[in-house]
């Protein structure tokens, strides 16, 4: 049985004002209006060379005009290399694309709305092919392959011969000729770890990184960006760095001193690109979940070590590995967020054991603790399954956390703060957590909520349009919040 969603009073907007989750915070030089933060999200709306479209402007646009404290635009690519339809800023030619998104921002939200750029690096996937070409074609043979096929009696003469004899093998019989890599790169694609040192572009990465991510954030700082969030969490190349996996031998893996070492590198060449007085944060994980990965007592090390190198706040997720994804069909690639670690990162109200709604408060009320007690006040976001307003506040007032990040819980409803704040928060719609979206971003479409891509009758918001996915099914932007005088409460 799916979770029922928790119930919820909602503050009049005389007591939203007094709230802990409408208050003012500092993020280093940066003042949030209030404590509600949105989270990356990719919306699959870029163009394939990672240039701004309209359709990206009208996401955006749609939460701005919610005016919650903060936006994280998606994970945007800090290198010049085709990267599909997700944003890109490794050359100056993106920068008018991103100025422009970050003014429809601020004029949607009248100024409230801070836009932080979330910047990324990501190592080479490929997609699952089908066994008789991965086999016939892709595998390199190995001597160790020959003397495993002729101790199973089959006959190896040549490479076309034991070519053919793999693909004659029984499944216990592969795994007995193939290595764990060979064996992963069968059932679910090729795919670079920072362990590769082999590989000339990896051993290089802790020397290209630094500044790339530099040049990343001084060009999100021309765009007129509040501030840039080094993304340091999930499946990708700085979370890998941070992960127990990580085993490089060149000083940048092994010890939890060596594996943040990146990431230290990283922050501080991207200050001294952007200087002191804009706002320079992260997001972690603070546990990877897969086997072997990274814990609690790893992100405690992380967090205080980024801290104390000037961090301006710190936003922590969990899961979203590869390691335990499930396993793609042939011609798809592996998708981090459809095994138990993903399961943890975007938890759903059919997630045992345990409820999915606060789901991660418990590793971020210690992290944010261990932090105070070594004298470090970096700002912490807390997010995953937080929805109402009960949730949020309680969450800022036990001290679990300094934001409240609330990613699907926005996309059902971008009118989310400005509802509450006013006073009608019973006409939130209300997120599900059913991943509906998240089904979406699987198959690299243009994500929307269930909730609203259907309701093709609603009007656009005014001096806006209804923009249709490209199947003309559903629309792209949730309708606009018409208020009714029944939702009046100017004062409570």
């Amino acid at each position: 049985m799916p979770h029922p969603l928790p119930p919820s009073t909602w503050p009049s907007a005389a007591a939203a004002e007094q709230s802990a989750l409408f208050a003012p915070l500092r993020l280093g030089a940066l003042e949030l209006r209030t404590r509600t933060w949105i989270p990356a999200m990719v919306p699959w709306r870029a163009t394939e060379d990672g240039f701004v479209t309209p359709q990206v402007l009208d996401w955006y646009e749609r939460f701005a005009r919610g005016k919650p404290g903060a936006i994280v635009v998606e994970a945007t690519g800090i290198r010049d290399v085709p990267s599909g339809p997700l944003l890109r800023i490794g050359h100056e030619r993106f920068v008018p694309g991103l100025r422009e998104l970050v003014e429809v921002v601020h004029r949607a939200s009248e100024g409230e709305t801070r836009l932080f750029l979330q910047v990324i690096d990501f190592l080479r996937i490929r997609r699952r092919v089908a066994s008789e070409r991965f086999l016939g074609e892709f595998l390199v043979l190995r001597d160790a392959h020959v003397a495993a096929l002729q101790k199973l009696a089959r006959p190896v003469t040549d490479e076309p011969s034991a070519r053919r004899a793999l693909l004659e093998l029984s499944a216990p019989e592969l795994e007995s000729v193939l290595s764990p890599r060979e064996l992963q790169e069968l059932t679910h694609g090729a795919r670079e770890t920072v362990n590769d040192l082999h590989l000339p572009h990896v051993a290089d990465l802790p020397r290209a990184l630094p500044p790339l991510f530099a040049g990343a954030a001084r060009r999100a700082r021309e765009a007129g960006f509040d501030g840039v969030e080094l993304h340091y969490a999930h499946a990708y190349t700085m979370a890998s760095f941070l992960s127990r996996r990580n085993e490089r031998s060149d000083g940048y893996g092994g010890s939890p001193r060596e594996r943040v070492r990146l990431p230290l590198e990283v922050l501080a060449a991207a200050r001294r690109e952007v200087g002191s007085d804009f706002a320079l944060g992260a997001r972690i994980l603070s546990d990877e979940i897969i086997d072997g990965g990274s814990r609690l007592e790893d992100a405690l090390f992380y967090a205080a070590e980024l801290a104390r190198a000037g961090l301006d706040f710190l936003s922590l997720s969990r899961g979203g590995k590869f390691e335990d994804a499930t396993q793609p069909k042939v011609g798809e690639a592996a998708y981090p967020y459809t095994g138990p670690s993903g399961h943890e990162c975007m938890p759903t109200v059919h997630v045992r054991p345990g409820t999915p709604f606060g789901r991660n408060l418990a590793h971020a009320a210690a992290i944010r603790a261990h932090l105070r007690s070594a004298g470090l006040s970096t700002p912490i976001v807390a997010a995953g399954g937080i929805g109402t307003f009960d949730l949020a506040e309680s969450a800022l007032a036990s001290g679990a956390c300094d934001l409240v990040g609330m990613a699907r819980a926005s996309l059902a409803d971008p009118d989310w703060s400005a509802k509450v704040r006013a006073g009608a928060g019973a006409a939130v719609r209300r997120c599900k957590y059913t991943n509906y979206c998240e089904a979406l971003d699987q198959r690299h479409k243009q994500v929307t909520c269930q909730l609203w891509d259907r309701a093709h009758d609603a009007p656009p918001a005014a001096g806006t349009r209804v923009a249709r996915s490209a199947d003309l099914k559903r629309r792209l932007t949730a309708p606009p919040w018409e208020r009714s005088s029944a939702e009046a409460d100017p004062r409570g």
